[in-house]
C-alpha cells in the first residue's frame, strides 16, 4: 500500500500571511487595524503563537518593531492599514533606515481595482517609502505573497540591515490559494550569515603595516560592531595593539565603559580629550561607522594628521564622507579577528599617557543638586547596571550617552541618524519583548516624552513593565541651548508646558513619582523597579542646564565650547 501524500490546504491570503510570519520565526508584532488590513486581523486569532501588540499610534508600532530588532538582532514587525495608517509608519521606517535596523512593515492597501482611483484611504505608500526603506514592494497577486514576504525578511537582514515594506491589497488578502510551506530554514540574523571581506590586492597587508607603524592609533567603533556581534574580536584587536577606543553614539556599549582603553564618545558633544585625541592621532581604524557630520565636525579639519583604515559592510560608506587610506569591505567580526591575528603586540603606552593629559574633569560641567550625572549614577547603582537604557533625542540623550557607564553589550539604544523625538517610549516596549527578563528604562525629555506618551496605555493593556524617566526642564532643551549660544537667548517656541506627570500616571493606573532633589532619586528609582508593571519617574532638573562640551556649527573638533556665553547686556 502506498503512503498517504501531503495534505494540501487552501487558505486565504491573510491566512497565508500569518503562516509566513510564523515561518520566519515572528513571535510578536506591533500594529493598528483598519479597513484595508482587516482580513489579516480576522485571521490572526487562528494563530495564537503570533502575539499582536495594539499600539496607540502607528508611528509607535514602527518604533516598537525597531526597538525589538535592535535588542534581538531579529526583524521587528509592524502592521498598519492603508492611507494614514501606512503614512504614520514613515518616521519610524526612516529612523530604522538611518540606523540600519531590520524592520518588516506590512501595510494593507485598497483592492487592486481601486488603485489609482483616489479611493478612500488610498495612498501610494510604495512611492512614499522607496527613499526611506531598503526595499518596498506591492503584492499584486496571491501567488506572489510567499516569495515576496520571504524576500522581505531576507532583504531586511542580509548584508547591512534595514527596513522593508510589503504592501498587500485587501482583495489579495481575501484571495484563496494552496499553502506551500518553505522547504529548508527560515531567515536568520544577518550577523550569522555574513562572512569574509573584500579588499583590493594588498589592502589588508597595508592595513596591518599601518597598524604596526602607527605611534598614535585610535580605534573608532560604530553600530556595525553591535550588528555584527563583533565585541570580542574588536576588543582583542584593541588590546593586541594597546589602541585607545572611541565609541560613536550608536556604538556605545559595543566596548565596555571602564576598560582601560575606553575613551568615550567623539563629535559635537564628545569629551574634549576624545576629540583632541582624534586631532592628534596618526591613524584612525574605523569599524562599522559612517563618519557622519556629528562625529567629524568640519570635515576639512577632521583628523588632519591621521591616515584612515575604514572597515564597513556597505561599500558605499567607504570614502563617502572622509578620504580613506585603506578600505576593507566586510563583516566587522571577520575583519577585526584577522587584523588582531596579523598585527604585532604592543601597548602604545606613551600615546595613552599623552591622551590622559588631555582629560578634564567632566563633573565641572554638571553642577547642581539634580545634575544629570547624579540621576544616571543612581539609576546605575540601583539597577546594578543590569538593564537596557533606551533614550529619546535631545540634551538628555547626550547625557545618557556620555554619563551612564555601559558594561553590557548592546545595552544602549537610541535614534542616531534621524534623531527622532518620541522614539524612546515605544522603542522600549519592543526592547522588553526582545529581553523579557531584563529591566528596560525609557529615558526622555519633557518634549520627546509628550510625543508618544499615549503608549502608556499600550503598556498597561499589554502588561509591559517598562520604567519611564522624564528629564523635565520646561524647555525643548537642545534647541533652547542653541538659541542661548547662537541666537542671543531668544527662546522662540522652546518653553514647553507639561501636564502633572504624577497625575498622568495615576490616570493610566500606574505608579508615578516626582523627584525634586537628589536625596529622593534612589528611593524613587528603587520603587519604580519594584512595580510589576510600568512606572514613571519625573526628574525636575535645572531649566537651563547645558550639554558640554559643544562643537559650534561649522567648527572643527579643536574648537569646543565648554561654558555658556555671557548673558547679553539689557537693551537701554
Amino acid at each position: 500500500m502506498g503512503g498517504i501524500g501531503p495534505v494540501h490546504e487552501t487558505l486565504s491570503g491573510a491566512q497565508i500571511l500569518c503562516r509566513l510570519l510564523e515561518e520566519q520565526g515572528v513571535e510578536v508584532m506591533f500594529g493598528y487595524p483598519g479597513g484595508a488590513i482587516m482580513p489579516l486581523y480576522h485571521a490572526l486569532p487562528e494563530r495564537p503563537g503570533l502575539r499582536h501588540i495594539l499600539t496607540r499610534h502607528e508611528q509607535a508600532a514602527a518604533h516598537a518593531a525597531d526597538g525589538y530588532a535592535r535588542a534581538s538582532g531579529r526583524p521587528g514587525v509592524c502592521i498598519a492599514t492603508s492611507g494614514p495608517g501606512a503614512t504614520n509608519l514613515v518616521t519610524g521606517l526612516a529612523t530604522a533606515q538611518m540606523d540600519s535596523s531590520p524592520v518588516v512593515a506590512i501595510t494593507g492597501q485598497v483592492a487592486r481595482a481601486f488603485i489609482g482611483r483616489d479611493a478612500f484611504q488610498e495612498t501610494d505608500v510604495i512611492g512614499i517609502t522607496l527613499p526611506i526603506t531598503k526595499h518596498s514592494v506591492v503584492v499584486e497577486d496571491i501567488t506572489e505573497l510567499g516569495p515576496k514576504v520571504r524576500e522581505a525578511f531576507h532583504i531586511a537582514t542580509e548584508g547591512r540591515p534595514g527596513p522593508v515594506l510589503v504592501d498587500v491589497p485587501k482583495d489579495v488578502q481575501n484571495q484563496k490559494a494552496e499553502w506551500v510551506p518553505l522547504r529548508g530554514t527560515a531567515a536568520v540574523p544577518a550577523a550569522d550569515r555574513r562572512a569574509g571581506f573584500e579588499a583590493p590586492p594588498g589592502s589588508f597587508t597595508e592595513a596591518v603595516r599601518l597598524l604596526d607603524q602607527a605611534e598614535r592609533p585610535l580605534l573608532i567603533v560604530g553600530r556595525g560592531v553591535i550588528l555584527g556581534n563583533a565585541y570580542a574580536e574588536v576588543r582583542a584587536l584593541a588590546e593586541k595593539v594597546g589602541m585607545p577606543v572611541i565609541t560613536t553614539l550608536l556604538g556605545i556599549s559595543a566596548f565596555p565603559d571602564g576598560h582601560p582603553l575606553h575613551l568615550g564618545m567623539p563629535g559635537m558633544h564628545g569629551e574634549v580629550h576624545v576629540n583632541r585625541a582624534i586631532q592628534q592621532a596618526d591613524l584612525l581604524v574605523a569599524i562599522g561607522m559612517r563618519f557622519d557630520d556629528r562625529v567629524t565636525g568640519n570635515i576639512a579639519a577632521f583628523a588632519p594628521r591621521a591616515k584612515v583604515i575604514h572597515v564597513d559592510l556597505d561599500p558605499a560608506e567607504i570614502g563617502k564622507n572622509v578620504a580613506v587610506t585603506v578600505g576593507l569591505v566586510g563583516q566587522a567580526r571577520d575583519v577585526a579577528a584577522r587584523l588582531a591575528q596579523a598585527v604585532r603586540p604592543r601597548d602604545c603606552a606613551a600615546w595613552r599617557d599623552e591622551i590622559s593629559g588631555f582629560r578634564r574633569d567632566r563633573r565641572d560641567a554638571y553642577r547642581g543638586d539634580m545634575a544629570p550625572e547624579t540621576i544616571l549614577d543612581r539609576i546605575h547603582e540601583v539597577t546594578g547596571g543590569d538593564c537596557t537604557i533606551v533614550s529619546d533625542v535631545g540634551q538628555h540623550q547626550m547625557w545618557v550617552a556620555k554619563l551612564y557607564p555601559y558594561q553590557q553589550p548592546n545595552s544602549h539604544i537610541t535614534s542616531g541618524g534621524l534623531g527622532t523625538m518620541g522614539f524612546a517610549v515605544p522603542a522600549a516596549m519592543g526592547v522588553h519583548f526582545a529581553r523579557p527578563g531584563k529591566p528596560v528604562w525609557a529615558i526622555s525629555g519633557d518634549g520627546g516624552f509628550q510625543m508618544n506618551m499615549q503608549e502608556i496605555a499600550t503598556m498597561v493593556q499589554e502588561g509591559i513593565p517598562v520604567k519611564m524617566a522624564i528629564f523635565n526642564n520646561g524647555y525643548l532643551g537642545m534647541v533652547r541651548q542653541w538659541q542661548q549660544f547662537f541666537h542671543g537667548r531668544r527662546y522662540s517656541a522652546t518653553p514647553i508646558w507639561s501636564p502633572d506627570y504624577v497625575k498622568l500616571a495615576e490616570a493610566y493606573g500606574i505608579a508615578g513619582y516626582r523627584v525634586q532633589h537628589s536625596g529622593q532619586i534612589e528611593a524613587a528609582v528603587a520603587q519604580a523597579l519594584r512595580e510589576p508593571g510600568p512606572a514613571l519617574v519625573e526628574f525636575l532638573i535645572e531649566q537651563e542646564a547645558n550639554v558640554f562640551p559643544m562643537i559650534p556649527p561649522g567648527g572643527s573638533l579643536s574648537e569646543p565650547i565648554e561654558s555658556a556665553p555671557p548673558a547679553a547686556a539689557p537693551v537701554a
